[in-house]
């Protein structure tokens, strides 16, 4: 693998600027098949990253999105200005939205954000505060004997 050392990058995020939906998981993808990761672990990064881009494009004024490449390990962290989830266990189950009408007609907001990140992550954690914001951080190992599973 190409990775000598950390690689750490951030983009920021603007809430409900769809035309430039999946930039951010575009480039972490690109990234990490220059490092010649597995198409496994980037598709699983890819993912993760695109669900906690457009978390943030749907329901945030603005966010943050930090990686961190490692010889080891992904990480990714999503940090947003609000609003907050009330019910972060509610909030995990497939299915479960509380996007508006007018995003699920664009095709999004049907529920699978948080749990496919959760899926693809090997290690998950989320953190809310109603009227703060939320922070969602997903670790991936580039090796799968570390799989914390």
């Amino acid at each position: 693998m190409g990775i000598k050392e950390t690689i750490e990058g951030s983009f920021h995020i603007i809430g409900g600027d769809f035309s430039r939906a999946g930039e951010a998981s575009t480039e972490i993808k690109t990234l990490l098949q220059s490092l010649g990761i597995s198409k496994e672990i980037v598709r699983r990064a890819a993912i993760a990253t695109f669900e906690a881009e457009m978390n943030i494009i749907i329901y945030t004024p603005a966010g943050i999105l930090r990686y961190e490449i490692t010889p080891e390990r992904i990480r990714i962290i999503a940090e947003d200005m609000g609003p907050g989830i009330e019910d972060i266990e509610l909030a995990m189950q497939e299915g479960y939205s509380t996007a508006p009408e007018w995003v699920r007609e664009l095709g999004w907001g049907s529920g699978m954000g948080l749990p496919n990140m959760k899926k693809n992550s090997d290690e998950f954690r989320i953190d809310s505060v109603v009227g703060e914001g939320t922070t969602v951080e997903m670790i991936i190992y580039l090796d799968k004997s570390e799989n914390k599973n």
